[in-house]
Order: structure tokens, then sequence, then C-alpha cells
């Protein structure tokens, strides 16, 4: 019988040696307004890095300006790269890794902040900005996979010991997989084959363009959360795929829709009167008035992807990161026993920076994060733990 690996000692995701096992996961910091890295968002990210995590992932790098989802998200162009190279020092000097998340945001993208376009597979309506949703041209796709591989390449020169590629939450390329938002008749509609092939495409082209010089990881999406949308029986042979083209290092396993189901993802309760206080009108009025069929409450529960994971880990032999309610040292250790090389964590990190440490320190230590999720709506003026301000 094979011994499960101890979370806490040193471990390889592809050209890289973890310091342990423990990944933050990305969490959309809200501290770049000119869409460059600011103070803040170095101090963001030293933090947990500080705190004991093995890797600390910047969220969110758009590939392209209109692949923003709002206007002062930071995007990868040459200006971003000094900043940049300040913030992975930042993280190198505390003894962990940095990784960059790359992605457009496609359908997600709010146009009315952008100033450009939103694009998805077909046309569509999006809540989020009031707008509708202008269909990618085949043209449109090839620049926007040549984006991914030209930014991954900029991570690189910034410093970045990986990149993980943002192929979930109905992004762009979540989007494309899609049965519910793709629509198409042409060779990327239709077939999961189809479908896919965006994903495929933008993850070969990330790797030829930095070989083996950074870890390469792919956020996939296992169950979009909405009627008619990807679930986890196309999932398993994406995954598959991806495996098969060894163009990834690890997968991190993901779920629900920024643009139809946002707090699929979350579990917990569902900030609705939060989320309508930071909102412009007229959209805080639609959030005031819809925002409960909008925003679903979901029963939270420690490790809450793990079944839905368990049936990629059984398909393919590549690693995988399990994200989604990991805050103590069983789920931890839980998620090693059932074959997972990584583990990945978010809110409770925005609560308690130094929560690694602290287990490392002491095993019965619990997370003191609550899922109230009023995290979220932070996002817009730099994102924190509110009950953190209150005590």
């Amino acid at each position: 019988m094979t011994t499960a690996p101890d979370i806490l000692a040193p471990a390889r995701l592809g050209p890289l040696t973890l310091r342990n096992r423990i990944i933050k996961s990305a969490t959309f910091e809200g501290k770049t307004p000119n869409a460059l890295v600011t103070d803040e968002l170095i101090e963001f990210h030293r933090r947990p890095s500080a705190g004991g995590v093995g890797m600390s992932t910047v969220a969110y790098c758009a590939v392209a300006p209109e692949g923003r989802t709002e206007y002062g998200q930071l995007w990868m162009r040459p200006d971003a790269v000094p900043g940049l190279r300040r913030l992975t020092d930042a993280i190198h000097a505390e003894g962990a890794a940095a990784s960059a998340q790359l992605g457009h945001a496609g359908p997600v993208a709010n146009q009315k902040s952008t100033g450009f376009p939103a694009l998805a597979p077909s046309r569509s309506f999006n809540p989020l900005s009031m707008r509708m949703i202008r269909s990618a041209t085949v043209e449109d796709i090839a620049r926007i996979t040549d984006a991914h591989g030209a930014a991954a390449r900029l991570a690189v020169e910034s410093g970045f010991d990986a990149v993980e590629i943002h192929f979930g939450h109905n992004y762009f390329a979540s989007s494309f997989l899609s049965p519910k938002l793709n629509h198409r008749r042409d060779s990327y509609g239709g077939s999961l084959e189809n479908r896919a092939r965006v994903v495929l495409e933008t993850a070969r082209t990330v790797r030829a363009a930095v070989g083996g010089k950074v870890a390469i990881l792919a956020k996939l999406n296992m169950d979009d959360g909405v009627p008619g949308g990807f679930w986890i029986d196309e999932a398993i042979p994406v995954a598959q795929w991806l495996e098969a083209d060894g163009s990834v290092d690890a997968l991190e396993l993901t779920m629900g829709s920024s643009l139809l189901n946002p707090m699929y993802l979350f579990k917990g309760d569902a900030p609705v009167r939060e989320f309508a206080a930071v909102m412009p009108q007229p959209v805080r009025l639609g959030v005031q008035l819809i925002g409960k069929q909008m925003l679903h409450s979901y029963p939270y529960q420690d490790l809450f992807m793990l079944e839905h994971a368990r049936q990629i880990r059984a398909a393919v032999t590549l690693p995988l990161v399990l994200l989604g309610g990991v805050t103590d040292r069983v789920g931890m250790d839980t998620a090693m026993a059932e074959g997972f090389e990584f583990v990945a964590m978010a809110r409770a990190l925005l609560r308690e920076p130094d929560l690694v440490s602290r287990i490392a320190r002491d095993a019965q230590t619990r997370s003191l994060c609550i899922h109230c999720n009023k995290c979220m709506p932070t996002i817009f003026t730099g994102a924190r733990c509110v009950l953190v301000e209150r005590s």
C-alpha cells in the first residue's frame, strides 16, 4: 500500500520543487487600479508567502485588454513587467514560488468598464453589464490563443515560476466548453472535441511558448453549476486529452460560472446585500430586486469539490490540485490519502494569511473562516476579509 505524501514536505511540480504541497489559489485581488502592480498587491501575496504556502497565485493576469473583467484589472504587456518582477521578488524572498493566472474573461468581461466588446462562442446577453456579448470570430480565437503564449513569455520574463491557464468559470475558454453558451456550427462548436478545441490549442500554445522553463497548470471546470452546462462527464475526457497532449503539468479542479451561477464555486452564504451596495446603478437596483435568483446559497462543507474531483482522479495520472473547503490539516491529509498531489486555499488565507505556518506548528489548528462570503464583494475595493476589519 502506497503511503500518502506529507502535505508539508517538498514536492515536484513540473520543473519546480515547492517547499510544500499547499498553493494559495487565485483570488481576484482588486488591487491594480491602473492595471499595473501596486504595493498593495505585493503585500497581498507577500503575507501568505511569509505565512507558509508553497506557491502564491496572482489573479488575474489578462492576456489582452478586452480579456479583463473590468478596466482596472492587470493585463500582460511589457509595461507591467517591472512591477511584476517586484511582486515575484517579494514572494521569493519569503520562500514561496510565484504563479501567474493567465486567461481571457470572454463573456464575463464587463464591456461597459473595459471599453472593449465582450466575446463569447455565440451571441448572448451579459447580465453583469446589461449588454449583448459578441460572437468571437475564428480570427478572434486565433488572436486570443496567441496572446496566451505571449503572456506566458512575459510571465517568465517577470520571474514567475509557474503559469496557470484559466479554463474555468465560463471565462473565454470555459465558455466554449459549455453546451449552454456554445451554439456554434463551425469547428469550435457542436461535439465535445470541437468545443474543447480552444482549451487544447491554448494549452499547446503556452507549452510551445515557454517549454519547460516554468510549470504549467490549468484551472479546469468540472461542473458549470447550470442546467445544460459543462459537467463532469465531459470534464473527464477533456482532462484526459490535456494529459495525453503533455501540455500541462497539473490541473487545478474547479466549478461554477462567474456569468450564470457564481456562488456554486464558493458554497456558503450569498452576500446579496453587500454585492448590491458596491454596484453602480442600475445594476444595484437589479441586484436588490433579483439578487437572490442570481446568487444562490449552497450548504458549505469541507472539501466540497472532493466528490467530483475523485472522478477526475480515477481517470488521469496527471498531478491534481484539490480546491474547495481546504481549511485544516485533516482536510489536507484527506486530499493526500485520496491521491491528490496538492491542495489550494483561498478564503481561509484571506482570513488568516499565516494559517499554513500555524497548522505546521499545531496540527489541531482550525481556520477562523466562517464562509460568510462577504469577502466576495470586496474585490471591487481590494479583496479582504471583512471580519478582520471588525476584530
